[in-house]
């Protein structure tokens, strides 16, 4: 992973299956800052049977209730469509990615190139998906939403099995709710997923506005993903929980701020600061007039801004030796280096 927090704008299917929206989505993704756009890639027969219900939060987002066969059929693009969408990605300078649902289209994206292949949290358990994927030997990032520790572990050695690096890997906390209630976010359980696992951690997010993702890099995140759409009032089952253009370009400023502000982690002083060291700091200086030869005393002596003279904290230095020279009162004070 680069050292800055990569941003992976997340269209997933808020294009509602027209290929115009999507490339429209592309070019907000790219104005936005983000480094990737994403999309999702299935064929709906292969993802799911005839009797698959909708999940609560799609028919409560979508406002109807039909079987997932239906709904994702208006959601489906074509590959020739992703085609396209790869190539106005390069045209626009930002990176292509979409989710693969099945090992086909895995294969298809593989075919278009891809930086990471994403693997979404409903794929977690599927055994011959991410084997197929471990020996594709290209970097891997992969959702944890509802999961557990032990079966994150699982998929975890599964791609290390098939031949992927820990380095390879990035593992996103994750919480599939949409919108995700604040009290089940529980973004420390990144901690958690670096520690036991050794790699790069990030986070997925599906809560309503912009404080927990940039919450997440400030613990860490290295990547960061949130669905973002053209216009909220749109049909679809993750438009509530998207973000606007606006919105979205907010949040990617703020965490390229946040990704800054976290600096190396070395306290030191920083070159912003130095020049104010002489105002904010103090020096000793005379506290009344002191005569040439005359003893520097705790009562001679007093600590005034500004900071160009000799520090304060060489104070028990300066006590008891001789005025090379008179001071007038709240002058800095004076000791030639080679008398300290």
């Amino acid at each position: 992973m680069k050292s800055k927090v990569i941003i992976i704008a997340e269209a997933g299917v808020n294009h509602n299956g027209d290929l115009s929206r999507a490339l429209q989505m592309v070019d907000i993704a790219s104005d936005s800052g983000a480094d990737y756009v994403k999309f999702q890639t299935f064929k709906a027969e292969k993802l799911v049977n005839s009797a698959a219900k909708m999940a609560e939060y799609q028919v409560a987002n979508t406002g109807r209730e039909e079987s997932q066969l239906a709904m994702l059929r208006r959601l489906e693009l074509r590959e020739d469509d992703f085609r396209k969408i790869a190539e106005h990605c390069r045209q626009k300078g930002i990176g292509f990615l979409s989710t693969p649902f099945d090992i086909e289209s895995v294969d298809f994206l593989v075919s278009l190139g891809m930086d990471y292949i994403k693997i979404p949290s409903g794929e977690i358990t599927n055994y011959p998906y991410i084997r197929h994927i471990s020996r594709l030997g290209i970097p891997v990032i992969m959702s944890t939403g509802m999961c557990g520790l032990e079966e994150v572990r699982d998929a975890f050695k599964l791609l290390l099995k098939g031949g992927l690096e820990r380095n390879d890997i990035t593992l996103l906390h994750c919480n599939t709710q949409y919108p995700t209630p604040m009290e089940d976010v529980n973004l420390r359980a990144m901690s958690e997923l670096r520690h036991e696992f050794g790699t790069a951690i990030g986070y997925s997010d599906h809560t309503l506005g912009t404080e927990v993702p940039i919450a997440a890099v400030a613990l860490g995140a290295t990547v960061i993903e949130k669905h973002f759409t053209l216009d909220r009032n749109l049909p679809g089952p993750d438009q509530v929980v998207s973000l606007e253009p606006v919105e979205f370009r907010s949040m990617a400023r703020a965490i390229r701020n946040i990704s800054l502000a976290l600096g190396s982690g070395h306290k030191q002083i920083t070159p912003s600061e130095r020049n104010n060291m002489a105002v904010a700091r103090k020096s000793i200086v005379a506290a009344k007039d002191i005569a040439e030869g005359e003893v520097f005393t705790e009562e001679n002596l007093t600590v005034k801004r500004p900071g160009t003279g000799i520090s304060p904290m060489r104070w028990p230095e300066i006590i008891g030796r001789k005025a090379c020279r008179a001071f007038m009162a709240d002058e800095i004070v004076e000791i030639p280096e080679d008398n300290l």
